[in-house]
């Protein structure tokens, strides 16, 4: 038996839910994450999803401030590089964004995936093996959903050299490195994007990138 259909009022929070998912880089709260609501956001993503239903995402939960700090130190070395290289005005703007809140986020995150997982005995994977990480990403997207209905904020960290956080967090080499998140509460999410409001960059329309039976060019 199928379950009922949502209500107007349970559609329209998924839909809000959407529209007030934000990347936080900063202005976490110190406020503990209880592992009774960590459980849950990570139950939300295990629900996500897989490719075969191989279910190939691993979450290593890192709470500890020295593991923190180290990740903090690795995330700066490669944000250097990073801001190196851009030119002059660029390089002012970029070196301004608040771009990870590793150090004040009480928990962080580290998802990876196993690419050659023996559940789901191969199916979908034989022309498109990466499916596996692209189901991991699915999971990440349904954590950071609840995470907002649960009044939580989550960064994605995306400056890291995986090879140094391999190191850090002892990760298998069997297992690839898909995201590094901080996650807490925030005192407010704004309503557009950092990146919009400081404009370092605009959404794009929908309609451009809605094509129907071919694609045209851009």
């Amino acid at each position: 038996m199928s379950e009922p259909d949502f209500t107007l009022e349970e559609r329209a929070a998924v839909y809000r839910a959407i529209a007030l998912r934000r990347d936080i880089r900063a202005e976490f709260l110190p406020d503990a994450v209880s592992h009774e609501v960590l459980l849950r956001l990570l139950g939300a993503a295990h629900q996500a999803p897989s490719v075969g239903l191989s279910q190939p995402w691993r979450f290593l939960v890192v709470r500890s401030l020295a593991t923190r700090r180290a990740v903090h130190a690795a995330f700066m070395r490669a944000n250097a590089e990073a801001a190196a290289t851009y030119r002059a005005a660029d390089e002012q703007r970029y070196r301004a964004l608040r771009l990870a809140g590793i150090l004040d986020a009480p928990v962080n995150l580290c998802i990876t995936c196993d690419d050659a997982p023996l559940r789901g005995h191969g199916l979908g994977r034989q022309t498109m093996p990466e499916t596996a990480r692209y189901s991991t990403v699915c999971a990440i997207q349904n954590l950071w959903l609840a995470a907002r209905a649960e009044g939580l904020g989550v960064g994605w960290v995306s400056i890291l050299d995986p090879a140094e956080l391999r190191t850090i967090l002892s990760i298998p080499d069997r297992l690839t490195f898909i995201a590094y998140l901080c996650l807490g509460y925030v005192a407010e999410f704004p309503m557009l994007p950092d990146l919009e409001r400081v404009g370092w960059e605009s959404r794009s329309p929908l309609a451009d990138v809605i094509d129907f039976e071919q694609y045209r060019e851009q």
